[in-house]
């Protein structure tokens, strides 16, 4: 059994017709069955015409009479005058029934889903009927069988769903018993269980014959049509592009997918799942080999398969501080999305959650603008989201290969060549598969970069990062959301291929040696074994995979204890564990030894100033042959945090309590109110100073009462806070009555160190430190009197996040 499907092109008028008969008639097969679309160009006629009714346009009848001369035309120059009075007699009964139907919506003045697929099935109908009628006058053993008694689908009219198993059943034993050898199938029509007209949607005709090719169990599935197969890149706009002779079928979906038009990209699920093979020809050419879809032969010597395009994109963009870190506005913006009935073409959004931006039709550009704007209408009008951008007159160009994943370079190589040719990329997106990646470019320059691309192309390698992650909370899951996002711009512009090979939590943990899907990790983990933090070490080191990275989220004395194993077997440690570093002088010296002799970088960036660049700086101070005289700083995120928002009409537990809420202390708040944190820190920098220093050296000045301090749970520490509030709004009544605001400030000079609350009067750069931000004043030999100003935000699990992801980068930049 062989079935062949014919596109509108194929059967656009009679002289192709006649070359479709030829194809058929040579068709060596016992059975065949051949799906035929409309002729070309009727369907939006017949769209057309309906759409013209409905607005009550008289016009809609002149678009009827091109469709019936059409018909007649082809009907004239395909049979002799003694077979066309009855072929002419059934067509004109079908147009007259078409012509009631479109009177009916003309008087109404509107039309339904359920009238448009009624009307829009008469393409398939007509063209069916005459070319079974041509078949059987040349001596063809044919018949014609409707394909609305062989497909059933709900009433989804417009895109209707197929019921697979009544559908397969039906035209298994409509196959298995029809005499005649030929059998001609109108393509993309349908009906419902209840009998109604439906439709299978864009690309039906290809659905239809693939539907009838995995029910018949066919060897083959042809489709023919005006090229002979899928190409690297559009013939039309590149003239070197080369038919490719095998693909597998998710190159062929993607290819398809992004404007290879040959196939319409569901047309292959039901072969897929049989693994029936489909075979793209030409009819205007079919000696010419054409290509032949199948599933993967990891031919690993063919990378990229072709270069396709979309044109007419537009960018729709939301952006805006008021998104960073509240949950659910992407939902919120793709449902609006879905609720319009629009298709989303390709997705991108910034790691920093500041925005999000998609591709979709130039046609539903508008709708979408305005949807979107009244969704938001209150975030905009409170500025927390600007109004919606959109960018139009755009095109997506894409590569597509199943072992692009197992070539490095590939995205770096096409984003650089599109550079060197003055081709701007406005976004970019690309699937976990690794199957494609895409750009979306300006539509005017989308055949300069496929001739680009398609003469230029070559690969060179990535540098692959493979990191095992403990700690999966606030900042361990924004870290591994970072990674996703920015995963593909790490590939494209860094040349950096980040895998996460383990993770674990304090409950469980997971390994997966192809990289753990950052999409699902979250389940797998759920799932995983028992959590062991020496397991975990032994599997690290079993695994000895190059470019390890151990990453720790935890605020773990434990966890802290285990890097001179990791460090000892040439595996990075990244951190934002400050214990490690501000434990005694020697196993912190220890560990920077290890780093050393065995090139396995440990980074502790995030240890002070969350994301900010202060450890950096400092180091490229001191390695620069500078000295650190003084240093004087805010660094707690969280207790800046808490003075900012303390004051005589607030409490300082309910101010507490809504930093350790909002992510800004840590697990137990004191930690950071006791001023041990701010110690740690002050600490560290101290030592990448170049100084010799212990926590006990540290004078700390606290402002807590004792009793709070001794408390040994936060419900105790809490209720304290309570006990204690006259004391701390005398703390602020005096700072306010000098005009002073209160800062927790940490302080070296001279080889000692400090911290403690302070009075900051007005014009000390510490007076204005607004939030939960950090500032470090470095006093050094080259800046003795205007220090050396470090501020920005220093707490949060996102700008955390963002610095363990940082340090990673360094890394992979090493």
């Amino acid at each position: 059994m062989k079935i062949l499907k014919f596109g509108g092109t194929s059967v656009a008028n009679d002289e192709n017709i006649k070359k479709v008969k030829s194809i058929v008639q040579d068709a060596p097969d016992s059975k065949i069955g051949v799906v035929v679309s409309a002729f070309g160009g009727v369907t939006d006629m017949l769209l057309n015409s309906l759409d013209r009714a409905s607005s009550q346009n008289k016009n809609y009848e002149n678009t009827l009479n091109e469709i019936e001369e059409r018909h007649i035309t082809v009907i004239k120059n395909l049979f002799p005058i003694n077979k066309q009075s009855a072929i002419l007699s059934r067509v004109k009964s079908e147009l007259n029934d078409l012509e009631t139907l479109l009177e009916g919506s003309f008087l109404i003045g509107e039309t339904t889903p359920r009238l448009s697929d009624k009307v829009v099935s008469y393409g398939e109908l007509l063209s069916s009927f005459i070319i079974s009628e041509f078949f059987i006058s040349e001596g063809l053993d044919a018949t014609l069988k409707d394909g609305r008694t062989l497909i059933k689908t709900d009433e989804s009219f417009g895109n209707a769903n197929v019921d697979f198993e009544l559908t397969y059943h039906t035209c298994s034993t409509y196959f298995a018993n029809v005499k005649e050898k030929v059998t001609v199938v109108p393509g993309f029509v349908s009906s419902s269980h209840n009998g109604n007209a439906t439709t299978l949607g864009r690309g039906g005709s290809d659905y239809t014959a693939a539907i009838l090719a995995a029910a018949t169990n066919a060897d083959v599935l042809e489709i023919w049509t005006d090229v002979s197969g899928m190409y690297t890149a559009n013939p039309k706009l590149v003239k070197q592009a080369k038919c490719v002779s095998h693909i597998s079928y998710e190159e062929a979906m993607e290819l398809s997918h992004f404007g290879a038009k040959v196939l319409y990209p569901p047309t292959i699920q039901p072969v897929l799942t049989k693994e029936i093979p489909i075979v793209i020809k030409n009819t205007f050419a079919p000696d010419e080999e054409g290509t032949y879809i199948t599933k993967n032969e990891n031919d690993n010597t063919k990378t990229v398969r072709g270069i396709s395009h979309v044109e007419s994109i537009t960018l729709l963009s939301l952006e805006g501080s008021g998104m960073v870190g509240i949950p659910g506005i992407s939902k919120r913006f793709f449902e609006t999305l879905s609720q319009e009935g629009i298709s989303v073409v390709m997705i991108t959004q910034a790691s920093s959650e500041h925005s999000i931006c998609v591709g979709i039709s130039d046609k539903d550009a508008k709708q979408a603008a305005i949807a979107v704007n009244n969704n938001f209408e209150y975030e905009i009008a409170s500025k927390r989201i600007d109004p919606v951008h959109v960018e139009q007159n755009l095109a997506i160009v894409a590569l597509v290969g199943d072992n692009m994943k197992s070539h490095q370079g590939l995205s770096g190589k096409m984003f650089s060549t599109l550079g060197k040719n003055n081709v701007n990329i406005r976004a970019i997106a690309q699937g976990a598969s690794e199957r494609n990646i895409s750009a979306v470019i300006r539509k005017d320059d989308v055949k300069k970069a496929l001739n680009t691309l398609h003469e230029a192309f070559f690969e060179e390698n990535i540098k692959q990062l493979n990191l095992f992650v403990m700690g999966v909370g606030n900042v361990g899951a924004r870290f591994l959301t970072q990674i996703k996002k920015q995963k593909a711009y790490l590939k494209n512009e860094l040349k950096l291929n980040i895998r996460v090979i383990g993770i674990s939590n304090s409950r469980t943990m997971v390994f997966n040696e192809d990289g753990i899907s950052l999409s699902s990790w979250e389940q797998e983990l759920a799932n995983g074994v028992k959590a062991n933090k020496d397991t975990f070490i032994d599997r690290v080191n079993k695994l000895n995979y190059r470019n390890s990275i151990f990453v720790d989220n935890t605020a773990s004395t434990d966890v802290a204890k285990t890097y001179t194993r990791y460090l000892n077997n040439s595996i990075s440690v990244v951190t934002c564990n400050k214990i490690a570093c501000s434990s005694g002088y020697e196993s912190y010296k220890e560990l920077k030894q290890l780093a050393k002799k065995y090139s396995a970088p440990f980074l502790f960036e995030t240890n002070v100033g969350a994301g900010l660049p202060i450890i950096d700086t400092l180091k490229h101070l001191i390695a620069s042959g500078d000295k650190i005289n003084k240093i004087q700083a805010v660094l707690s995120g969280s207790l800046n945090f808490v003075f900012n928002n303390f004051n005589a009409n607030t409490t300082f537990h309910d101010v507490v309590k809504q930093a350790q809420e909002e992510g800004y202390t840590e697990p137990d708040p004191t930690i950071d109110l006791s001023g041990i944190d701010v110690m740690r820190k002050i600490l560290i920098l101290a030592r990448e100073s170049g100084y010799v220093l212990e926590i006990e050296d540290i004078k700390n000045k606290s402002f807590l009462p004792e009793e709070s301090l001794n408390t040994n749970s936060n419900e105790t520490f809490f209720e304290s806070l309570k006990k204690y509030e006259k004391d701390f709004q005398l703390l602020y009544s005096k700072a306010a009555a000098k005009e002073c605001k209160l800062k927790y400030v940490a302080q070296f000079e001279n080889g000692k160190a400090s911290v403690g609350l302070q009075e900051i009067p007005k014009g000390h750069d510490f007076y204005n430190l607004e939030g939960s931000d950090n500032i470090v004043l470095f006093f050094t030999e080259r800046y003795p009197n205007q220090p050396m100003i470090i501020k920005g935000a220093g707490a949060g699990a996102d700008v955390t996040a963002s610095g363990i992801f940082a340090d990673i980068i360094r890394i992979g930049n090493f």
